[in-house]
């Protein structure tokens, strides 16, 4: 009897077609990482002046934030528009509309003129697309994630959706990497020019994708879950089964605020923050190709991890982690001295790397087959709007109330940490569950009185 969530075919063929399967959602995500983080360095460093200028370099920069947190809100809203048809009709095809739309809009914005040349329309046409990358990257990760899960056997999810997960730190490496690059030119070149380098290059990386995607097949599980339901309503919606029962989703997205909130921290905020406080541009940027590189063997082994040990607890660690060293982070930070900030932000990667790696099997595996697509999505992406998409605004904001002074950065992350150790608290141990099974509703969340960790 086939083994559920497997491809059919021989083991040698459903290992090779795993593999292509978990290379192209690698690839998504790295298209992902590179366009969303690109776009956060270079609203740190360049587009207060290019599309916001104005006498205050705070206030310019607290309005680029504002449209990096534009793209946040858009990612659920993309969660449930591609995740509706995800469910309903296969997560392949949406994958390339999502991976074609990203790159799209990345690559408009690499042309789009400042406020220099056309006025205002520079800002509005720069919040449109940073809308159209939210909402594609809001129904990319969903169909990526669960391409990997529902093509991988139960006892190794966990390191399958760690490959995937891989293309966090290298999208950011990549981007780090192009922005380092671009930062080497004359600053008047830089602000002209030269930042729009980065975001015309992913189109070279849209094409690889797109040729890779084409080669997948469709998730197994899904082939199976719409068989079964062919003799349902055509007029079933993923999201109103949800929203009828939403505790699930409230839970995946408060699961998912801690390291949200942690790596906006630690990769768009630390720019103006460190630099703020007197270290050189050039040192942090190579501090976070180093956190980067830190990543590619954090996030492996905390995927892994969770196929040992549970989703929940590998997550808490982290969690728990973070609580306890987000005043020592700061600390270390604060001291001017790059060998110690390093410390700091390496520890506070790995703390991250804990809590984000079991996300993508956690959330896959807490919905069923025919919801799955939007719940993941769904919880995913409300957690990246909520812990991601307004932190660097909100610690600029703090910080200035605050008079420079980082207490309210560690707060951010001991009240996200505290939120999802609570929401932990009431998640049920998902590791091992059969995909193949209530596939018309969502996982149950923990009972009372459960101690699985």
């Amino acid at each position: 009897m086939e083994e559920p969530g497997r491809a059919s075919g021989s083991p040698e063929s459903s290992r090779a077609q795993l593999r292509r399967v978990a290379l192209s959602s690698l690839f998504g995500t790295v298209l992902e990482y590179y366009d969303f983080l690109l776009y956060s360095t270079m609203a740190a460093l360049v587009f207060g002046e290019v599309f916001f200028p104005g006498d205050s370099r705070v206030v310019s920069t607290i309005a680029a934030f504002g449209t990096l947190a534009v793209g946040y809100v858009a990612r659920p809203l993309g969660g449930i528009i591609f995740g509706h048809f995800g469910d309903r009709f296969g997560r392949k095809h949406i994958l390339i509309v999502t991976m074609a739309l990203m790159g799209g809009a990345s690559f408009l914005i690499g042309l789009l003129p400042g406020y220099a040349s056309i006025g205002v329309a520079a800002p509005v046409l720069l919040v449109v697309l940073r809308v159209a990358q939210g909402l594609a990257v809001g129904g990319e990760w969903g169909g990526a994630a669960l391409m990997v899960v529902e093509h991988a056997d139960a006892e190794n999810r966990g390191k399958w959706s760690g490959v995937m997960n891989l293309g966090s730190p290298i999208g950011f490496l990549l981007s780090t990497v192009a922005v380092a690059i671009v930062s080497l030119l004359p600053e008047e070149s830089l602000h002209s020019w030269g930042w729009r380098i980065p975001f015309l290059v992913s189109a070279l990386l849209v094409a690889v994708g797109l040729y890779m995607r084409s080669k997948v097949v469709e998730s197994p599980v899904f082939q199976q879950a719409a068989e079964r339901a062919q003799e349902q309503s055509a007029d079933r919606t993923p999201l109103r089964e949800l929203l009828a029962k939403p505790k699930p989703v409230v839970l995946a997205c408060a699961a998912g605020i801690a390291p949200f909130a942690l790596t906006a921290l630690m990769t768009s905020h630390i720019i103006a923050y460190a630099t703020g406080i007197g270290y050189d541009e050039s040192t942090v940027m190579q501090v976070l190709v180093l956190l980067s590189v830190v990543s590619l063997a954090a996030i492996p082994a905390a995927a892994t991890l969770s196929d040992r040990i549970g989703r929940r607890s590998t997550v808490l660690i982290g969690a728990v982690g973070a609580v306890g060293f987000a005043f020592p982070m700061y600390m270390l930070i604060n001291t001017g001295d790059v060998s110690l900030m390093i410390v700091g932000l390496v520890i506070g990667q790995v703390l991250q790397n804990l809590m984000f790696a079991p996300l993508v099997p956690l959330l896959s595996e807490m919905f069923g087959t025919t919801v799955r697509y939007t719940g993941a999505s769904l919880g995913y992406q409300g957690a990246s709007l909520i812990g991601a998409g307004f932190t660097p605004l909100i610690a600029a904001s703090l910080l200035a109330v605050a008079g420079e002074s980082s207490w309210p950065l560690s707060l951010i992350i001991i009240v996200t940490a505290a939120v999802t150790i609570t929401a932990l608290a009431m998640i049920t141990e998902t590791r091992g569950r059969d995909l193949t099974a209530d596939d018309a509703a969502p996982a149950p969340a923990r009972s009372e009185g459960s101690t699985a960790l």
